[in-house]
């Protein structure tokens, strides 16, 4: 399924983690597909709340939570220059498809 919001059809997600060694390439494309799965679930589920939203980011959010263990396998982790990256993603998305949500809310069930 390709993504029907021209804008995240055509975002660089994660880009400052692509362009920093420290993490993993693969890592980073595992990571871009849950935020892609995020954009998917979206479009159609077509949340109308922030309730609803935050169920949809929360699950992606426990994805990289799970993908934490695999960082730190390759001795890498989900530090602050890429919490800030993710963050900033989920926030992006949210905004792309009409909501005004709190970053922190967004990804409230983050353990990174």
């Amino acid at each position: 399924m390709k993504l029907v919001n021209k804008q995240m059809a055509e975002y660089s997600f994660l880009k400052e983690m692509y362009e920093d060694e420290y993490f993993p390439n693969y890592l980073v494309d595992k990571g871009k597909d849950i935020l892609i799965d995020l954009c998917k679930e979206i479009e159609i589920k077509k949340p109308q709340t922030l309730e609803e939203l935050y169920a949809l980011t929360h699950k992606a959010t426990d994805r990289f939570n799970e993908l934490q263990e695999e960082f730190y396998e390759n001795d890498s982790e989900i530090e602050t220059a890429a919490r800030e990256c993710i963050a900033i993603d989920f926030q992006f998305i949210s905004r792309s498809y009409g909501f005004e949500a709190d970053i922190e809310d967004l990804i409230a069930t983050r353990d990174w």
